[in-house]
């Protein structure tokens, strides 16, 4: 049986119809949208015009909340308590979840965006709290962070689908975190180097750290930055590499 992995990329962070052509080319290209509602991102127009292409598409959609940080682009560390988070959560999820609803979509899952996401990877009680907003919401839903994270041990004890994921295009620290933005090759242009990061996740589950060392990580899905100005070379190679390898591209949620 050939391997099968899913791709994903963060999609409707424009605002009306900006970057509505760039989201249309990437959802082309993946099997899964974290479609931005509106807290670092987006706005009503935009969660309604990337749930309508990528219904289309045949993509499977992703509620992608944030911090309420529209001036940081949801990558500022706010420090919200819990309940915060999770009533700000609760209030992005529903927002998407409507959309859907009258474009006859399905949303599947939940991926949180920037600060929230790597906070929600190490600090138990932001991952509970993100965990208790999607119950709220529809408990059936998926929630995609790294694995091994506080959101993955989250998911877990309450009982919640869990999908794995790692960064084509985001240097990696030997801890296995992220390298932060503000530091030099943090986010990957190379679509060589890349694309050879992918296949080594996908065939080995295996990708090199930015001090050469070698990292162990599971993924059934990959991640490619929409906001990556190389984003669309990247995936165009990808999606040709990955065929050539025997990988199919599917969705890690229905």
């Amino acid at each position: 049986m050939p391997l099968s992995i899913d791709v994903n990329a963060d999609l409707g962070e424009g605002l009306g119809d900006f970057r509505a052509r760039h989201d249309e080319v990437l959802l082309d290209l993946v099997s899964s949208a974290n479609i931005a509602c509106g807290f670092h991102a987006g706005d009503a127009t935009t969660m309604v015009a990337t749930v309508r292409a990528a219904k289309l598409r045949g993509v499977t959609i992703g509620a992608h909340p944030s911090y309420p940080d529209l001036p940081g682009f949801g990558r500022r560390e706010l420090g919200l308590s819990p309940k915060e988070i999770s009533r700000h959560v609760v209030y992005q999820i529903r927002a998407l979840r409507e959309v859907c609803g009258a474009e006859g979509a399905k949303l599947s899952y939940v991926k949180p965006h920037g600060a929230l996401y790597n906070r929600g990877a190490r600090d138990r009680d932001a991952a509970t709290a993100i965990v208790a907003a999607i119950r709220d919401v529809e408990a059936s839903l998926t929630l995609l962070g790294p694995a091994g994270s506080e959101m993955d041990h989250a998911a877990a004890r309450a009982g919640m689908a869990f999908a794995t994921e790692a960064f084509v295009d985001r240097a990696y620290k030997p801890d296995g975190t992220l390298v932060p933005r503000d530091q030099p090759d943090a986010v990957i242009h190379d679509v060589k180097g890349a694309v050879q990061r992918a296949v080594m996740l996908v065939k080995g589950q295996t990708i090199t750290a930015d001090d050469g060392s070698e990292l162990r990580i599971t993924a059934q899905s990959l991640c490619v930055h929409g906001d990556n100005p190389d984003a669309s070379s990247i995936l165009r190679a990808l999606n040709l590499r990955l065929k050539e390898s025997g990988v199919t591209i599917a969705p890690f949620a229905a």
